[in-house]
């Protein structure tokens, strides 16, 4: 399977995306956001970092990038389609996720390992999962806040569309908490924390067993590789 990686300009998690896949069992495929042409990937992710533009909103340049209008067709066609962080506010941008992400509510860059549930095992990101699982992956954002109108939000929540949600505490102002959500066909999902973080034991978020064994997030790419696997 291979699982193409876009970069943007500015980019900053593109490889440790890339690493995430292999570790999974895929072939990474590095993608440049200047291109028209996805080279046969079976599966895309939009990285986290940062993205050039987002001095004027996050990830509402980098939205428009050539690369974009072949990602909206490939989802729109059902090919899954993770975005993180940065790649979850580019999907807003891109109308293929409701809602939009704001400044974060305090004002402050965040970094912590963050507690999460899910609430959706099954996109095609997250049926590794089990629905109600709690995890811990790492986040870091200053424009994580997730906002959409009252009858969206009511939408989301009655379709089952809040794949993960923040437990514990919420780090940004998150309307109901809602760290991740999906599109209807659960092939496109966007969360502010980084899986990619939380890969490989050594250097993932601090557990009771040990410090740094945390790899809560590789779930999310061994998921969709055993859904292309299934759908092959």
């Amino acid at each position: 399977m291979r699982i193409g990686v876009v970069t943007f300009p500015g980019s900053l998690d593109d490889r440790d995306a890339a690493r995430a896949i292999r570790l999974a069992g895929a072939e990474p495929v590095a993608l440049w956001h200047g291109e028209h042409d996805l080279h046969g990937v079976d599966a895309l992710v939009l990285p986290g970092g940062f993205s050039y533009g987002d001095y004027l909103r996050c990830g509402a340049i980098a939205s428009l990038s050539p690369i974009m209008a072949e990602v909206i067709d490939a989802a729109n066609s059902g090919m899954p389609v993770l975005g993180i962080c940065n790649g979850f506010q580019m999907l807003a941008e891109a109308h293929l996720l409701e809602g939009g992400l704001i400044r974060n509510d305090h004002g402050l860059f965040i970094c912590r390992d963050q507690q999460l549930r899910v609430e959706n095992a099954l996109t095609d990101w997250t049926g590794g999962f089990a629905a109600g699982q709690e995890i811990t992956i790492p986040l870091k954002n200053g424009e994580g806040g997730f906002i959409a109108s009252a009858d969206t939000l009511e939408r989301l929540e009655g379709e089952d569309r809040v794949v993960v949600r923040y437990i514990g505490m919420n780090p940004n102002g998150s309307l109901n908490d809602i760290a991740g959500i999906c599109n209807q066909r659960g092939n496109v999902v966007g969360l502010m924390p980084h899986p990619e973080h939380a890969v490989e034991p050594g250097f993932g978020p601090d557990t009771v067993d040990a410090m740094r064994s945390g790899t809560d997030g590789i779930t999310f790419f061994t998921s969709v590789i055993e859904r292309m696997l299934v759908s092959a």
